[in-house]
């Protein structure tokens, strides 16, 4: 299998379209489709069914384009290395984060990053824990930032930082004036969810139900702006990260308590994929600026985030 057969075959995977696939490899389509027939005469096996306007994967195409994807993006990361030593520092980093991380972490050491790296193709990938998990898995990012617990054997994690969950309320709230709120008080409130696939909306479901009762949702499926801009908008309460309530903002964070809800953030990297030069050094400066603490100036005090390790 040559490289260049492995990229015709994951871009007509990803467009189902030879047409499309050819464009965005800017190849001629005869050639693509001779790249595509080489491999599987290869293989063995038809990697397409191919129909007027429809391009469908075969299970054997199924089957090999998470390898694909993988074995092209270790060249990638492999031939980045190389020029890094050789001193180009040029090449690329895919780095995927949870928004709460996204919004009140990554900005400052992406910016440190870039100024060091000016010539790195620097791309970012917002989605749940799950969903990064398996990227990572599948070499599609290099580095996550993830909720721990993030199990999977082709995984290496390292902890970041520790922090609390807080019920987050408008400041004419009848609860604004509390420093602390048991969870069991929020059998009577409506409560603004995230949607499927969040962490969150996980963490907080599995908390009610140990409390004994199953929260009375008032809205679901947002994102995390979506979440506090319609909590800011009296539509209920949320269950939030505590790194996202901005001091002296539209929302007032309170503690919650029996039980706290905790978090823990990592890193996670594939096992057999060490973090190449870039990705190291975003490691670096994420991790200083959360030891750092600056970046807490704009959180409400007295709420728990500590530096793991």
């Amino acid at each position: 299998m040559e490289p260049d057969q492995l990229r015709a075959f994951v871009a007509v995977a990803e467009e189902r379209s030879f047409t499309k696939a050819a464009r965005d490899l800017a190849i001629a389509q005869p050639s693509l489709s001779k790249r595509i027939r080489l491999l599987e005469d290869e293989l063995g096996a038809a990697l397409f069914y191919r129909m007027r306007g429809n391009v469908t994967l075969t299970p054997a195409g199924e089957a090999l384009l998470p390898w694909a994807r993988r074995i092209l993006s270790d060249l990638s990361v492999a031939a980045d290395e190389v020029r890094d030593l050789s001193g180009l520092r040029r090449g690329r980093l895919s780095v995927g984060a949870t928004p709460s991380i996204t919004v009140a972490i990554l900005p400052g050491a992406l910016a440190g990053l870039r100024a060091a790296y000016d010539g790195l193709d620097l791309k970012l990938h917002e989605a749940g824990s799950r969903d990064l998990v398996r990227e990572v898995d599948q070499g599609t990012l290099d580095l996550a930032l993830v909720i721990q617990p993030a199990r999977h054997r082709s995984l290496v994690t390292v902890p970041l930082l520790r922090e609390e969950l807080v019920l987050a309320v408008t400041r004419e709230h009848a609860l604004a004036q509390r420093d602390a709120v048991p969870l069991s008080e929020l059998r009577s409130l409506p409560l603004v969810m995230f949607r499927e696939g969040y962490d969150l909306r996980e963490t907080t479901l599995a908390a009610c139900a140990k409390a004994g009762f199953e929260p009375r949702l008032a809205v679901e499926g947002g994102e995390m702006d979506g979440v506090l801009r319609m909590t800011a908008a009296g539509l209920g309460v949320a269950i939030v990260p505590s790194m996202v309530v901005t001091r002296g903002g539209a929302l007032r964070a309170i503690r919650l308590v029996r039980p706290r809800l905790v978090r823990t953030i990592a890193f996670a990297y594939r096992k057999d994929r060490p973090p190449s030069r870039a990705a190291r050094e975003l490691m670096e400066r994420v991790t200083a600026l959360v030891r750092s603490r600056k970046w807490l100036d704009a959180m409400p005090p007295g709420l728990e985030v500590v530096a793991a390790g």
